[in-house]
């Protein structure tokens, strides 16, 4: 009895065992050994036979979601340079500066939003995401499509890095850099906040005093990057003004352009329970009730979804992205109202990549709040410009590109239509990862998970109808023309 009591023993522990294995998990790992040592992972890369400094291979760009395709659509559509003297030209040369380059996109859309990682202490698992993001553009792999068991190894290296997150330059782009070092690679990275400060500052004369506004993520705003970034320049660049500097996390913001379902649903006539955008009771992002006209939300076609009267709401829930700009902008303009600080508003870096999709709206709700009057007294008019630059790191991020890659000699002679794109989903075989579809993480999940357990969480696969929402594929249409084509013919080809 006792042999069998054995026996069943070791056959159970060799079964559990087989279980783990196929859960390809491997705990308290750092992603960054994995790649660089573990042979038998699926993250590894050999570095020995890195094609370093190759010209002819593509630049990498990386975001949270679809809103890196405003930086990937600056870069695509920058003119800054003669491409023959690779000389600085303020009107250009009529001629794209990247006319001969080719990019591969990667959107890590799963996991997004970023900025939300570090109010849920979890920045420990954001860096693992940025270096999985790293990986993917260093190394080979993609999968056909999301149910595809085999994955393919067709995919270019790349010659150059664009960090387009805010958050992704704020919390790993150090990490990014020594990863790359630790990888024995010489290899540039670039992040767009740097970028956003330096485009900030130019607005500024070097003796003048300024107030400049950062609109951000929440994580992005809780490193303080941008702050940090403006006093390190500020000072490098010999600024002699006193320049001031105030943030506004925009919670729900990016989300609800990335068509996240807990922040925005179109199909929606009444609040609900798992809504966690801007509301009268959600402590990160408090709509204010005493002064709720100063929002000047629009009600119709449930854009506001609430309870009560619309002019004596007892709950408000946002439901369009032209509400989330305009709570967001009045919650930064009543910082500065609520402080000391008598210099005026400036400029205003638009500190996320999602949200130059929207400078136009933007600008309206800036104007309106110039203009806005109560008891015939101007309310924000005395703490702003009249015109306030709205700055995207973008163009900056541009600048810096074509600089290294002509002093580098890296100039490609491939053709821009060539450039790939990606966007992470659930690793559907994972049976680790708990789903709220098949499309998305629970928000549980997402924030819970443990830095260290190496597995695929998700899988990389090429842009696609069902991949990429319609109304996002209109919306690239309209306000990215020019990447909407690539986009198109990259998807095409993949049909």
């Amino acid at each position: 009895m006792k042999k069998f009591f054995i026996l069943f023993l070791f056959i159970a522990l060799q079964y559990v065992t087989i279980s783990c294995k196929n859960t390809k998990v491997e705990s308290n790992k750092s992603i960054q050994t994995e790649i660089i040592n573990n042979k038998n992972s699926f993250f590894y890369i050999n570095f020995n036979n890195y094609p370093s400094k190759n010209r002819k291979l593509p630049i990498g760009i990386f975001d949270s979601g679809t809103g890196g395709l405003t930086v990937l659509d600056a870069i695509l559509n920058s003119d800054n340079f003669n491409n023959n003297s690779h000389k600085y030209e303020k009107a250009g040369d009529n001629k794209i500066d990247f006319l001969n380059e080719s990019f591969i996109y990667l959107g890590d859309k799963a996991n997004m939003p970023y900025g939300e990682y570090s109010g849920n202490k979890k920045t420990d698992l954001l860096k693992e995401h940025i270096i999985k993001d790293v990986q993917f553009l260093l190394g080979n792999k993609y999968y056909p499509n999301q149910n595809s068991q085999q994955y393919k190894t067709d995919k270019a290296p790349v010659k150059a890095i664009v960090i387009a997150c805010n958050t992704a330059t704020a919390y790993g782009k150090n990490d990014v850099e020594k990863f790359i070092a630790d990888a024995g690679l010489d290899l540039k990275v670039i992040g767009v906040i740097g970028a956003g400060v330096r485009g900030a500052l130019e607005s500024i004369s070097k003796d003048e005093s300024a107030t400049i506004g950062i609109m951000a993520t929440a994580g992005t705003v809780a490193s303080n990057g941008y702050p940090n970034t403006v006093l390190e320049q500020k000072k490098k660049l010999n600024f002699s003004g006193e320049i001031i500097t105030f943030q506004q996390a925009g919670i729900g913001l990016a989300a609800a352009i990335d068509d996240e379902k807990d922040y925005l649903d179109n199909s929606l006539t009444s609040v609900r329970n798992n809504y966690r955008g801007p509301s009268f009771t959600n402590k990160n992002a408090l709509i204010d009730i005493t002064i709720l006209n100063r929002y000047n939300f629009d009600f119709s076609n449930n854009q506001i979804l609430f309870t009560g009267s619309k002019e004596l709401p007892t709950e408000i829930q946002l439901n369009s992205i032209d509400n989330y700009i305009k709570y967001h902008v009045v919650s930064l303009l009543e910082k500065i109202r609520n402080s000391d600080n008598k210099i005026k508003l400036k400029s205003v870096i638009l500190g996320c990549t999602h949200y130059p999709f929207f400078t136009d709206s933007f600008n309206n709700v800036f104007k309106f709040a110039y203009n806005y009057k109560e008891d015939n007294k101007f309310i924000y008019r005395n703490l702003m410009e009249k015109e306030i630059a709205l700055i995207d790191p973008a163009i900056n991020t541009a600048k810096e590109l074509y600089t290294y890659l002509s002093s580098n000699n890296l100039f490609n002679d491939s053709r821009i239509e060539n450039s790939e794109f990606y966007i992470s989903v659930p690793n559907l075989g994972n049976k680790n990862n708990e789903l709220k579809d098949e499309k998305n993480f629970t928000y549980q999940y997402k924030y819970g998970r443990t830095q260290g357990e190496i597995q695929e969480y998700v899988k990389r696969i090429p842009f696609s109808d069902s991949t990429i929402a319609n109304e996002l594929m209109e919306r690239f249409k309209k306000q990215i023309p020019f990447t909407y084509r690539l986009i198109k013919n990259f998807t095409n080809a993949n049909r």
